[in-house]
């Protein structure tokens, strides 16, 4: 069973179907906070404090805080890559142009 949409929801809807641009820009918003919430999910679920990560990725432990919160705007590839590779795992990349979905790994 739905849940009614609030008055607010209602509102950001409207606004979202009147502007495509919008409607894109706050789509890309939040896939980058999916990443990162992901990732910081993977981490905890791994048992790997932001510490031990930050050694890693060579950065400071304050750092990652920042990515996890979502306070940096516009993850960088090359953060994407150096996280997940800290975090053991391999970096896909993917597009999708005329229909057609291409994924690469990324090569370290």
């Amino acid at each position: 069973m739905r849940s009614k949409k609030s008055e607010f929801m209602q509102m950001v809807d409207s606004k979202l179907a009147g502007n495509a641009d919008l409607a894109r820009r706050v789509e890309a918003a939040l896939t980058e906070m999916r990443v990162e919430q992901d990732l910081a999910a993977e981490r905890e679920k791994l048992g790997i404090t932001q510490t031990e990560l930050a050694h890693r990725m060579g950065v400071t432990q304050s750092r990652v805080a920042g990515l996890e919160s979502g306070r940096g705007k516009n993850l960088e590839l090359r953060t994407y890559v150096r996280w997940v590779t800290a975090l053991g795992g391999q970096p896909i990349l993917g597009y999708t142009v005329n229909g057609h979905r291409r994924l690469a790994t990324a090569k370290h």
